[in-house]
């Protein structure tokens, strides 16, 4: 008996064996495969020449999120000055790329990226060596004054900047194996490709001693001192690698826009706009910053032409997911995935309709109501009547007025009993859960 017990248990080591696909890992071999595709088949199934715009924006601006959320979301330090790195990296990349047309650097376009990548790379090197000495607020705050003192230098120094008018190149001063990136589709897939290989990068990255250290670092520095490890240089080599990154996001920009400017490059907004979106996303997940790399050119590019008020709903989704979703949109991603995976999504489906018809409501009614003010105080000329989604609404019309109130404040209400219903049905399925996790413990 005993014998043939152990002969059962060796069969089922063996089946486990076979079963384990190690060192192979196949889910991460299939996402990797599936956002390679992604990246190939995108300008072929979004034709437009706005849509290709959008598309090299999002490639280099996710290398860029994902270097930001290197120092945020894995080492815990919050940097009002990831623009200067950038920005810098992007001058550099530019003024190589006209020595280069001038025949004094023989560098291809390809190689262009580097260049930004090493000049980010020093910057943070030299930058670095300051701001990580202190951590927290401190930190913040040096990181801050070191954005506004490189955004003040663009005046001070018009050869290397460029002044107000910012420096121009011409990316179409060479081929390589028959390309001359003139279009645009060459560009994209130029940017696809270090995309895809800095993301892995930094992905690995995540995965290495210094890696590792560096969420030690985030989450209890004083035991990472007490075991042997220097906190500030942990901090500093992985803001020099951040900045390479960043760097390399700065070089593909340059190539993309053929132009730039201090304004739009190393400035404080810029770098605010780094840490909105990456932490939009979601800092606590790799994915997130790819996330809000995505939400950012849509903001910037497509909800920037819809309307003027863009900034103001920017910072409403900003106030409400700070409130209600702290971990982004990748969290929510994943508290789903959760739900999804012990079989309880289902339960959430009258709630989620209820909460999106709701929301949709509101959003009607606080929407009209910021069109119309925004429309008396800045386009009162254009006489009463302002667009929106396919209707007109008169602002002279007090009907106008109190229907656009009615919608809103009879939505909010909708929206606090849809958030109740949500909440405890959202309760009761995490008691299930820990029941399951406790049962299947047992």
């Amino acid at each position: 008996m005993n014998s043939k017990i152990q002969t059962t248990m060796n069969t089922g080591a063996a089946k486990q064996e076979h079963y384990r696909f190690k060192p192979l890992n196949i889910g991460r071999f299939v996402v990797w495969s599936l956002f390679a595709l992604a990246l190939i088949v995108a300008p072929l199934i979004f034709t437009s020449s706005l849509a290709l715009t959008m598309l090299s924006q999002i490639g280099y601006l996710i290398i860029i999120c994902l270097s930001y959320n290197m120092l945020l979301g894995q080492g815990g330090m919050l940097s009002f000055g990831h623009a200067v790195y950038t920005g810098l990296g992007s001058f550099l990349a530019i003024h190589a790329m006209n020595k280069a047309a001038a025949g004094a650097m023989p560098i291809p376009l390809v190689l262009i990226p580097i260049i930004g990548g090493l000049a980010g790379m020093f910057f943070a090197a030299l930058f670095g060596y300051v701001t990580t000495k202190k951590s927290g607020t401190t930190f913040a705050m040096i990181t801050m004054g070191l954005g506004e003192l490189v955004a003040s230098m663009a005046l001070m120094f018009p050869e290397f900047f460029g002044g107000e008018g910012g420096i121009t190149t011409d990316r179409v001063y060479g081929k390589f194996f028959g390309l001359d990136f003139g279009s645009g589709l060459q560009v994209y897939y130029l940017i696809a490709v270090y995309c895809f290989i800095c993301t892995a990068a930094m992905f690995a990255f995540t995965g290495t001693p210094l890696g590792r250290m560096l969420n030690a670092v985030r989450d209890n520095p004083e035991r990472v001192e007490f075991v042997g490890y220097n906190t500030q240089r942990v901090r500093y080599y992985a803001f020099i690698i951040a900045g390479f990154f960043a760097g390399i996001g700065g070089g593909l920009t340059a190539i993309n826009f053929e132009i730039i400017t201090a304004m739009d490059s190393v400035s404080v907004v810029r770098s605010g706009s780094y840490l909105l979106f990456t932490f939009l996303g979601g800092a606590t997940f790799f994915f997130g910053p790819i996330i809000g790399a995505v939400l950012l050119v849509l903001a910037s590019v497509l909800l920037s032409e819809l309307t003027k008020a863009w900034l103001l709903y920017l910072g409403l989704v900003f106030l409400l997911m700070v409130m209600f979703a702290p971990g982004g949109v990748a969290s929510i991603i994943m508290m789903n995935l959760r739900v999804a995976k012990f079989g309880h999504f289902k339960r959430l489906l009258k709630p989620y309709l209820g909460l999106l018809v709701a929301g949709a409501v509101t959003i009607v009614g606080a929407a009209s109501l910021i069109e119309m003010i925004y429309h008396l105080q800045l386009n009162a000329a254009l006489g009463p009547v302002v667009p929106f989604m396919g209707m007109k609404l008169d602002t002279s019309a007090a009907a106008t007025w109190m229907i656009s109130i009615v919608l809103l404040v009879v939505g909010l209400g909708m929206l606090e009993v849809a958030r109740r219903v949500t909440a405890k049905r959202w309760g009761q399925i995490e008691e299930a859960i820990e029941e399951s996790i406790k049962k299947g413990e047992g």
